[in-house]
């Protein structure tokens, strides 16, 4: 790489890494570097082998391909409702990311649900962590509890609901409209 190609990249690495709110000591424990060749590979003073940089991008909620990407924007990005990601899901249901690339602190999913339609026959659940499950237009039924015991909440527009990801859920659409509700979960779960 050219001197202002590893300039260019080491200040994308120390972005994100401003953007996680690590420090470089941070970064480099994860990363497992020391925190000096951290700081020179964010100078623009050193070079990094693909292993190394697997590392870092690993560290920093990414991929490598993320940290020669320039066309991503670092910081603040607007999403376009018809440019989300939607993600595979059951007929009559519509999930799509919100939060975007990087990941660390939150996700946040969208979803639309016809009427009749649900997350499934079979509750699920994901990973350990805080969800919040918010209805922003219609009605939706959401079983929280092992299928056999399952405590039925009825949300209307407004309403919401909060819990660990660890507790089987499921959601149901036993209206007659068309229902949108958020997910959102912190910290990122694997699965969702």
């Amino acid at each position: 790489m050219t001197e202002s190609e590893n300039a260019r990249l080491g200040a994308r690495i120390r972005a994100y890494r401003n953007m996680r709110h690590m420090t470089v000591r941070s970064l480099a424990v994860e990363a497992k570097a020391s925190a000096s060749f951290i700081s020179q590979l964010e100078r623009g003073q050193t070079s990094s082998s693909i292993g190394m940089l697997r590392r870092i991008a690993s560290a920093l909620g990414l991929t490598v391909a993320d940290l020669f990407n320039e066309e991503d924007e670092i910081g603040h990005r607007v999403v376009r409702r018809e440019a989300r990601p939607e993600l595979p899901t059951g007929p009559g249901t519509r999930k799509f990311l919100i939060s975007q690339r990087p990941l660390q602190h939150v996700e946040v999913y969208a979803g639309e649900f016809d009427p009749g339609s649900s997350t499934g026959d079979e509750p699920y659940s994901h990973g350990a962590s805080q969800e919040i499950f918010l209805v922003l237009r219609g009605r939706i039924t959401l079983w929280l509890g092992p299928h056999d015991s399952a405590a039925a909440h009825v949300l209307g527009p407004g309403d919401s609901v909060e819990y660990r990801t660890s507790i089987p859920h499921r959601v149901v659409n036993e209206s007659d409209e068309t229902a949108e509700i958020l997910w959102i979960i912190a910290p990122p779960t694997t699965s969702s």
